[in-house]
This record gives C-alpha cells, structure tokens and sequence, in this order.
C-alpha cells in the first residue's frame, strides 16, 4: 500500500513537472499557434519566442558597415548595366586596412563589403566569369579586394561580411532560372569556400529580366542550404531569414519595433503571397503587437536592420564630398536605430583611390568619440540589479548626487524573449515624479531622449508586458551638447 502510495505521487510530481515544463517552453526563432488558440495564448507563445544564438550574437554587434564598392565608384553610376569595362576598375591606392581602421574608430563591429553589385563585376577573382578584378589592369589582374577586406578585419578584430546582389545584369544566363541559379550558388561557394569565417551574407531582392526577357526566379531554398551549410555562424540578410530589413534606406526605425514578428521571411515558400494575404510588408508600422497576433498562425523572430548610407548615394561620387552627414545626424540615426530595438548597418564608400575620403574619415571618428563619451557614464546605481517585472510593477533607480542626465537606457534580456508592450519613466526631481519618457516597445535596446534634468533618481513603470518582463538593464547618461 505505501509502496503504490509513493508511486502514485511520483507519476503526479512528474505529470506537474512536465507541465510546468511545457508552458515555460522556449520557440527559437519560430514559433507555430495551435488553430484554436486564444489571443492570451498566442499573447504567452509569442513571449517565450527567442533568437538563434547568432541572432542574439548579431543584435549585440549594435553597429554594423557597409563598403559599396566597385565598378560604379569609377562610372559615376549608382546601379551599372553590366556593359563596363573591367579596366576601368584601379584603384591605385586601394587600403583596405584604411577602411577598416576608421570604421573601428567609429564603434562598428562588422564590415560588409559589396562582392558583387547589380553590375555583376566580382571585386575577387571569380572562376565563373571574367567580368571581374582579374580583367582589370589593378595589380595587374592579381588582386582581390574580398580578401584584403577580410584580412583587415581579422588583423583588427572586427566581424566580416559579404554582400552578394542575386541580380546580375552581366551574366548572360541571367533569366534563365535554372542555369542562372547554378551559377550563382557557384558564386557563393567561392566567397563562403575561400575567406575563412564569415559572419554575414547580406542579399537583397533586386530582380529584372534576362536576356531571354524572362524575368529570374531565385532558387532561395537551395541558397539559404549553401550558406547554412558553408558558413552556418553567419546570419543571412534581408532575403534570409536571420536578419530583417527595416523598410526605409533613410536611418530610421519604427518607434514600435518587434523583433518577435509576422513578417513571413523572404526566403520562405510562397512568402510574398502569405505576407499580402497577411496585409504585412517590411513597410509595415506594426509587426507584432497583439492586434497583429489575433489574426496570424505564426511568429519569426527576425529583428530589424536600418541601412543608410552617410553620403546622399551609396557608391562614392566626388560632388558628393560636402554632403558627408553632420554627427547630429548620425547621432539621429543612431537613436533612431539601435535606440530603436535595431542594428545600424551605415555605408561608406572608398572613392576612385581606393581610399575613404578624408571628410568621411574625420566623420566616423567624430561619431565613435561622441557615443563613447555619452555612454562612458552611467548615472544609476552601480548596484542594480536586473528585473523581472509584471504589468503594473515599478521599480526605483537612485542617481548619483546632483546627476544631470538627459538619456535614459532600458534593455531586455531577448534570450528569455521580447515581452514589453508600453513603459513609463519617471525623474524624482524636488520631491516630486515627474514624466519624462514613455514608449511602446523595448527588446534589446531603447534609447529615450529628454531636455536636462537633475533628479536625484529615476522610476521605470511597465505598463503592459507579455508574461513577466526581464528588464536586464536600466541606466541614465548626460549626452553632450552638439555645436
């Protein structure tokens, strides 16, 4: 009798355990909702929706470059017709190790270099085509700007990446879906064989016609397989499906910024179908709030990226050397990016030397010591702690002695998931709570700017979460005033 006793509470400990275990389980990167669950269940699925470890890996990158680079820095053109001539391609002067040293010095972490533009020129010397660095009269048609790009990078700690556009106005196969493909993928191979670790595969959905007339129809499953398989730390973009594009090329990201969202990604079958029917595009305000979830069968976790570059075009253009972005600009973009649950990628092309312009140099430079110095300081208690907060719950942040701030920080820990819907933050000032900043979403990281104050403590309120938030961190800065 005691014998089925102790059995019959061991099968009711484990039936709870297991229970437990089910409702407190983790979807990465996606997540399916059962065909009758209710708004609060599909409310609770999509809070314990995480990112890939290489998604959470790129989101803490924060900041990331881009290097248009290629034929169009020597035409003059934005987007080439694929009939230049490979030597017209020389840059002289070419130093990669440039590029990369002023990018570190303005706080990026990853450099993306254009491989191949919509022109189909190959900045490496390709074995599928000699439309490429190898028809050029630079260093006699032995160079490679793929690999010193990713040699300056490993000599300066950075992350490399490469971007490869699938539309080819060069290729004569182009069109022709199956060849072209193959082709392709051959392309791919080579740049994912050769270089050693790559972090990022940057493709964008640029299409056209061939020269049959036919417009190409990409083979996204066989190409998201290849680089899965060459390079399976690397995070795809735009028409993958680790990484989203934001919808603007104009450094701006949504004030509600789900990283949890309905957005079918490109690669996908039939996505752009699922995605009208969804009345969803990466255009789209909202992604993700509970509005969005009450009519969706599933969730990606596919965070945003916010690409700008920081000249009015993307390939360099001498005319264009004044027009180099004010660092109240980019500190602009960089709020309204990372500041906004988003990566930066910020583009800046080397001109017709093969160097960065000295303007762009002295930009990035000014930029990187400008958030140093903002975020060097942290304001907050350096005993707190991170939170787990429900709806309602508060919680108080004492400030150093006569702290002016003007910028506040609040950060998720996304591991366990994005779950803030609205919050509130508070500056205690003379004895009274006075409102500073309020929001929707926070994910990874929010940025909140306000006119100075000194208070003697700040309180952050959430509103509405999903679950029970993780608030990993709360801090207050003074940024500088601009000149």
């Amino acid at each position: 009798m005691v014998k089925s006793i102790y059995i019959l509470g061991l099968l009711l400990c484990v039936c709870v355990l297991s229970a437990e275990g089910q409702k407190g389980k983790y979807y990465e990167k996606q997540v399916h909702f059962p065909e009758k669950a209710t708004l609060e269940e599909k409310v609770d699925m999509a809070s314990r929706l995480i990112p890939s470890k290489k998604q959470l890996a790129w989101q803490q990158l924060e900041l990331t470059a881009f290097i248009h680079f290629g034929m169009n820095t020597f035409t003059g053109q934005e987007w080439g017709n694929g009939k230049e001539f490979p030597v017209m391609f020389n840059p002289v002067a070419l130093d990669a190790e440039q590029w990369v040293r002023a990018l570190k010095a303005g706080g990026f972490k990853l450099v993306i270099i254009t491989a191949k533009h919509h022109d189909g020129f190959c900045l490496w010397p390709t074995k599928t085509t000699r439309h490429s660095v190898a028809s050029s009269p630079w260093k006699n048609g032995k160079g490679d700007v793929v690999r010193e790009v990713k040699k300056a990078c490993d000599r300066n700690g950075m992350k490399f990446g490469v971007y490869v556009s699938p539309w080819d106005r060069n290729a004569s196969c182009y069109g022709d879906s199956v060849k072209y493909n193959e082709f392709f993928i051959r392309q791919l191979t080579e740049l994912l064989s050769d270089y050693g670790k790559v972090d990022e595969v940057w493709l964008d959905g640029a299409n056209g016609e061939g020269a049959n007339g036919k417009k190409q129809e990409y083979d996204w499953e066989t190409i998201i397989k290849t680089i899965n398989k060459l390079q399976p730390n690397a995070v795809t973009a735009i028409c993958g499906d680790d990484v989203r594009w934001v919808g603007n090329e104009r450094g701006k990201g949504r004030e509600t910024e789900w990283s949890a969202t309905a957005l079918v990604p490109e690669n996908y079958p039939n996505a752009r179908g699922k995605n009208e029917q969804l009345r969803l595009s990466p255009y789209t305000r909202d992604l993700g709030s509970r509005h969005v979830l009450e009519r969706v069968a599933e969730l990606f976790w596919y965070p945003s990226e916010v690409d700008v570059s920081i000249r009015p075009g993307w390939f360099y253009h001498e005319r264009e050397d004044h027009k180099v972005k004010s660092l109240a600009e980019l500190v602009d973009i960089y709020f309204q990016s990372v500041g906004c649950n988003s990566s930066l990628l910020l583009n800046v092309p080397p001109d017709k030397r093969g160097l960065l312009h000295e303007n762009d140099v002295a930009r990035l430079k000014e930029f990187g010591e400008y958030i140093e110095k903002t975020f060097s300081k942290d304001y907050t208690s350096r005993w707190a702690r991170p939170w787990t907060a429900k709806t309602g719950e508060k919680k108080e942040y004492t400030l150093s002695k006569e702290a002016v701030v003007n910028t506040v920080m609040l950060q998720e820990d996304i591991s366990r998931g994005q779950r803030v819907e609205a919050f509130t933050v508070e500056a205690h000032v003379n004895g009274e709570w006075k409102v500073i900043a309020k929001g929707t979403t926070i994910g990874y990281k929010r940025l909140l700017r306000f006119p100075d104050v000194e208070a003697d403590a700040i309180r952050v309120t959430i509103d509405e979460c999903r679950s029970a938030a993780n608030i990993s961190r709360v801090g207050a800065f003074l940024a500088p005033r601009i000149k």
